[in-house]
């Protein structure tokens, strides 16, 4: 197998050759066809999450078939088409793996993060994490699903039923959950970074009500907004621009330091909240939203070995919609 390996914080990816790994008891092998570039990866490479140990190889918007099982896997069989998300594993055991909320398990494992990801030819995924995708849809279109599509879905069920949604970063989450709330009849007003004009035809183009630069406030008050940028300076712009009793939605696993900000711009019953990995019942509910919405995904498609290039365009702000990787 092949892989973009990490080997150090801050390092290039590099390309190597890898023997095929064997599925232990419980597991899977999967051939990749395609993976998402996300920004959790971007976090991953530059060292910003805690915990990582080298060499890793990132990637967690996995499609690809299973082609070898491990012993005691009867839930999927050899050919399956199989989503691998960010949730690679969970305890079960911890008081919040025993009341259902697995995100926030003490002791998970996360693809890409936690143990080897996408950025390659070959996964070992546990069988119970994997998503069966059937056999509808393209492997690029559905990749950034795994990810910007899940964590995406939980951020706007955490941000309620308001008929009037601000979005916040407009790359892979923001287009998807923007067709997902425009499919609910919300109103939906996007804010890509100052003269971002890609991401604002985008966000028109998919049936926004709105598009503009993040330093712009909306002509309305909204009912709640999400922010997917992992900017901490928009969470006041955010809470300033939402109504009483609204409230504002983080979706990052990483975001850089929220500034002072008045206590009044938060009172009236505003709430500020956070999402922190995915369920797999988010992933069951998901999918199945995604095919009564009809979603489309805007996708760049690139070969595996310019990864690196990949992120660099992902972190200067140069890709509209998302980015996926073909093995």
């Amino acid at each position: 197998m092949h892989a973009m390996v990490l080997t150090a914080p801050g390092a290039p990816l590099q390309f190597q050759q890898r023997d095929d790994p064997a599925p232990g008891p419980g597991a899977v092998r999967i051939a990749i066809s395609a993976c998402g570039v996300c920004r959790t990866d971007l976090h991953v490479v530059d060292g910003e999450l805690p915990g990582i140990s080298y060499p890793i190889v990132p990637g967690h918007e996995v499609v690809g078939r299973v082609d070898m099982l491990g012993p005691g896997v009867a839930a999927v069989k050899i050919g399956d088409r199989v989503g691998v998300p960010w949730l690679g594993y969970t305890c079960g055991e911890c008081a919040y793996c025993r009341s259902g909320r697995e995100n926030l398990c003490d002791r998970p494992l996360f693809t890409g993060y936690t143990r080897d990801g996408g950025f390659a030819t070959h996964l070992v995924a546990d069988a119970r994490y994997c998503f069966p995708l059937g056999e509808a849809g393209d492997d690029v279109a559905i990749a950034p699903l795994l990810c910007a599509g899940l964590i995406g879905w939980r951020s706007l069920v955490m941000a309620g039923d308001g008929r009037r949604l601000g979005i916040y970063g407009f790359g892979a989450a923001g287009h998807i959950i923007a067709q997902v709330a425009r499919w609910q009849g919300r109103s939906v007003y996007a804010f890509t970074r100052e003269g971002d004009i890609e991401a604002q035809r985008l966000a028109v183009s998919i049936g926004c009500d709105w598009a503009g630069g993040s330093d712009q406030r909306p002509s309305v008050p909204l009912d709640a907004a999400i922010i997917y940028a992992p900017v901490g300076a928009l969470v006041p712009t955010a809470l300033r621009a939402v109504r009483k009793g609204g409230c504002v939605v983080c979706a990052g696993i990483h975001m850089s330091d929220i500034p002072s900000f008045p206590y009044n711009i938060l009172w009236e019953e505003r709430q500020l909240l956070s999402v922190a990995n995915l369920t797999r019942s988010d992933g069951m509910e998901f999918f199945a939203i995604a095919a009564q919405a009809g979603i489309k995904t805007h996708t760049t498609v690139f070969p595996l070995r310019e990864a690196n290039e990949v992120l660099s365009k992902l972190r200067s702000g140069q890709i509209t919609g998302a980015a996926v990787l073909r093995s």
